[in-house]
């Protein structure tokens, strides 16, 4: 029941805010919590520099730390890689395994002495383009980069020129890559959101992608080189059940680890009919010094080993909380009044009622109450009637801690008639309060004023010609 109804309600919340309703382009970050010894909730502790977590089903963002800084992708990059051949090849499987790859030592000259991953290809060894797939995507393999580059690209460098055309395609702001494995170099750079735009794309459109990303063991076909095949393990602790790190939910995707970039980790876990993409970029290498005291502790614990995974316990403590403590909620109800509006030249009524055009729901951490967001509501002003049932006569804004949530039309449910003699009246006590009046008065005012002083003059002269002409007679 539980699976169901989570699954009813982000389907809900999706439909809920697909109609009149605007949601921000900047994320909602919230700071994800645990319940400790105590029961008491305190903020998880996340070790990741850079933090991008977003709702597949929704597309909202819920966790954004650092997600546009621009760092050392490491390999993740192969992702890119993976989604430049596939988008030439197509994602037919069959079509892949029939396809051959080789290359000769241009492949792998960059690569000794570097500690490079790689799946024991050789030069010129022919090798489909499945496993090559398989091989750059499961246990991290750089040649095997360098091979889809030199066959899909017809060499190198322009296939990250590829890899960079892709990049403007998915409209990824912060990413610019230098080569089609990962290693440091200069120029070549990218951000948890723009990592996150990659792996939803790549997700969303292709099986064999979701399929490989999702495998712990897999052997590639026989070679002359290696007759039995060659086998492969994923560097994702979470998808491999015979680790500590594993996490029953999650689906892949990539690792990435060097030195300038840090342990990275993009990810999408599915519980209960809702999934979640999650990116980390730049989790420590080294043990922490608090976790060494963990580990003496409790020598059971992944802190006694002497490598300690942050970017995977970044993940799963992620996920813990939002499977755990995010939550279903109703912040508008598409039914509910919300204020009237005064309106102009009505007939019958001067008011028009206005209601939320569309309902906004969305998941929601559980400790904090929708009482904080705050609802900003402006009208339009003079409202002329006549109003229809349905006319946009406003915007409600949902806030949170200074972000906006999202923007809802409000409709006017009641329908206001014109009335013209209140038309008529309002005509008239409008000119009698312009401008226009006032001059055309003070004009009028002015002539009668001008007129009455000559006749008062012409009467005064009048007068005095009477009696100048009195005076002489006598």
């Amino acid at each position: 029941m539980k699976m169901k109804l989570r699954g009813i309600a982000a389907l809900l919340c999706a439909l809920l805010v697909m109609v009149n309703v605007t949601l921000p382009a900047a994320a909602l970050s919230f700071a994800p919590t645990t319940y400790d010894e105590d029961g008491q909730l305190k903020e998880v502790r996340l070790y990741s520099e850079c933090i991008y977590m977003v709702n597949l089903d929704t597309g909202e963002a819920i966790v954004d730390r650092n997600s546009d800084k621009e760092v050392a992708p490491a390999s993740l990059t192969k992702i890119m890689t993976a989604v430049v051949m596939l988008d030439e090849l197509g994602g037919d499987e069959e079509t892949l395994k029939n396809k051959r790859m080789s290359a000769g030592t241009e492949a792998f000259d960059e690569l000794y002495d570097t500690g490079a991953s790689t799946a024991d290809i050789q030069p010129f060894e022919e090798v489909s383009a499945y496993d090559l797939l398989a091989a750059n995507l499961i246990p991290s393999a750089c040649e095997a980069s360098n091979i889809i580059a030199i066959n899909i690209g017809g060499n190198i460098p322009r296939f990250v020129d590829m890899m960079n055309e892709k990049a403007a395609e998915l409209g990824l702001k912060h990413t610019h890559f230098s080569n089609a494995h990962g290693l440091f170099t200069q120029q070549h750079f990218s951000s948890a959101k723009d990592i996150a735009k990659i792996c939803e794309y790549a997700i969303s459109k292709y099986p064999v992608f979701k399929d490989l990303v999702n495998t712990t063991y897999f052997t590639m076909d026989p070679t002359e080189y290696h007759p039995e095949g060659t086998y492969l393990i994923t560097t994702d602790y979470m998808i491999n059940e015979h680790t500590d790190y594993y996490y029953t939910y999650c689906k892949g995707i990539k690792t990435g680890t060097t030195d300038a970039a840090g342990r990275c980790f993009a990810s999408y876990a599915t519980c209960d009919g809702t999934t979640y993409l999650t990116v980390t970029l730049g989790a420590p290498l080294d043990k922490q010094p608090e976790d060494i005291k963990k580990g003496e502790e409790n020598p059971e614990s992944i802190y006694a080993d002497d490598v300690v995974y942050y970017n995977f316990i970044d993940h799963i403590n992620l996920y813990e909380w939002a499977f755990n403590q995010l939550v279903q909620k109703d912040f508008i109800n598409e039914f509910s009044e919300v204020r009237d509006v005064k309106v102009e030249y009505g007939k019958k009524l001067d008011y028009a009622n206005l209601k939320p055009a569309g309902g906004y729901s969305r998941m929601w951490p559980s400790n904090i109450s929708v009482d904080e967001v705050e609802k900003v509501i402006t009208v339009k002003e003079h409202i002329v009637a006549p109003v229809e049932k349905g006319d946009v006569l406003g915007q409600m804004e949902l806030r949170y801690n200074g972000e906006v949530l999202a923007d809802i039309d409000l409709i006017s449910t009641t329908k206001v008639e014109r009335s013209p003699v209140k038309e008529r009246t309002r005509v008239i006590k409008s000119y009698f309060k312009s401008k226009l009046f006032k001059v055309t008065a003070g004009i009028v005012i002015g002539g009668i004023a001008l007129y009455c002083i000559i006749v008062f003059l012409m009467a005064q002269r009048k007068y005095l010609r009477r009696l100048n002409s009195d005076r002489e007679d006598l």
